[in-house]
């Protein structure tokens, strides 16, 4: 399955803003809900931590669809 880069300039992002910014969810509100869920993968795990720094290369696989941290 091919991975969507999502471009970062800074060392890390917290999970929760990563999934606002690349659009998987348009609130900080839903973001918690699906992370709480059990629904975000991060590196084929499922995570629960809003607060997950992601940093380059860490892929988030969300409703079928993976994501790529890169920094840039």
């Amino acid at each position: 399955m091919e991975k969507t880069p999502i471009e970062i300039q800074t060392e890390w992002i917290k999970l929760d803003s990563f999934l606002k910014f690349a659009s998987v969810c348009v609130t900080g509100g839903e973001a918690k809900i699906r992370i709480e869920q059990g629904e975000i993968l991060v590196n084929g795990e499922p995570c629960f931590q809003r607060g997950k720094k992601l940093r380059d290369g860490d892929v988030i696989a969300v409703d079928g669809q993976q994501y790529v941290v890169r920094r840039v």
